[in-house]
């Protein structure tokens, strides 16, 4: 099992940015898929973006154009670099980590955008 530390999650004013890291335990090199989720108070989680382990990227509607994910091997770590923050982006953001056995979530880090 692994374990999945997020970190950069705060306050921001709108319009502005934070970035996101997710720290694995382990090489990341087993997880074909790697992603950042997002869950605001009474409503589903729902996935922002992800990579894949050869590189594809892929987002919610919603985030592109805003919002880039990235992933460093060499660190076992993957990024969340979001700028054009809107009220709308307020949530707790979830990494997450997938292999074929298996789907691995971290505890998740609190974004607030608000003036």
């Amino acid at each position: 099992q692994v374990q999945l530390v997020e970190s950069g999650g705060g306050l921001v004013q709108p319009g502005g940015s934070l970035r996101l890291s997710c720290a694995a335990s382990r090489t990341i090199f087993s997880f074909y898929v790697m992603g950042w989720y997002r869950q605001a108070p009474g409503n589903e989680r729902e996935l922002v973006a992800q990579v894949y382990s050869g590189g594809t990227t892929n987002y919610a509607d919603s985030v592109k154009g805003r919002f880039t994910i990235s992933r460093d091997n060499a660190k076992s770590t993957i990024y969340l670099q979001m700028n054009s923050l809107k009220p709308d982006d307020t949530a707790v953001y979830y990494c997450n980590a997938k292999t074929i056995e298996s789907s691995s979530w971290g505890q998740g880090t609190q974004v607030t955008v608000s003036s």
